[in-house]
């Protein structure tokens, strides 16, 4: 077997007894990284570390896997602003996960007489994705139709998903709003309004004449003599 050193250097074509020995005087495991090769061709490596650096290559490739996916997004060169503004926020929220964009504006009947309304449309719909997303290339009319395809920019250059940060500002407004209290909106010195309590609960201190008995027969009585 040929087998490759632990600096990525080739120690040669040995014997599988004297790859092994190599092995274990550096201190390593002899893993086999090309068992179709002619001869089979080892490395000596660690293997936890051989496994960490396979696992992060097989998370790189399927983000490439991923930006594969191709999300279209059609438009008419009489869009209302509001149903652009949604088809924009979607095409954003494409490019933010890694997926390609395919946007497509049709003309219909006699709207091909004015196809630079369409590209003039077009234009305006790529420069508002800019920050998240490039073209392939440029505009082009095929058909009674105008294509292009966005590519998403690097996550280190690509701004923020601003659709998910006013999610979660919401969700925090929500959280910070303070519980109504019944006295803020009084000015100090002013009295309180009648059916706030001033000090305690809101019920007077009886009198001496409320205080005795309804219909109290002796109440014309004089007892103070």
């Amino acid at each position: 077997m040929r087998v490759i050193g632990v600096d990525g250097k080739q120690l040669g074509v040995m014997s599988l007894g004297d790859a092994l020995t190599a092995a274990r005087s550096s201190g390593v495991d002899l893993v086999e990284i090309a068992p179709t090769a002619t001869p089979p061709v080892c490395r000596l490596v660690d293997f936890g570390k051989y496994r960490y650096e396979q696992s992060k290559k097989d998370k790189e490739s399927k983000k490439h896997q991923h930006a594969n996916k191709v999300k279209e997004i059609q438009l008419s060169p009489k869009i209302d602003p509001h149903d652009l503004g949604v088809k924009l926020s979607h095409a954003i929220d494409f490019l933010c996960e890694e997926m390609k964009v395919k946007v497509v504006l049709k003309f219909r009947g006699r709207e091909m007489a004015h196809t630079e309304i369409g590209f003039q449309l077009i234009q305006k719909f790529l420069k508002e994705v800019t920050p998240y997303g490039h073209p392939d290339a440029t505009p082009r009319l095929i058909g009674r139709a105008i294509n292009v395809m966005l590519s998403p920019l690097p996550r280190n250059k690509r701004a923020k998903n601003p659709n998910e940060a006013q999610g979660n500002g919401e969700i925090e407004e929500q959280h910070a709003e303070p519980r109504p209290n019944q006295n803020e909106n009084h000015k100090p010195g002013a009295p309180l309004p009648s059916h706030l309590p001033v000090n305690g609960p809101a019920h007077s201190t009886p009198t001496p004449a409320q205080a005795g008995f309804q219909n109290n027969p002796f109440g014309h009585l004089d007892v103070t003599k």
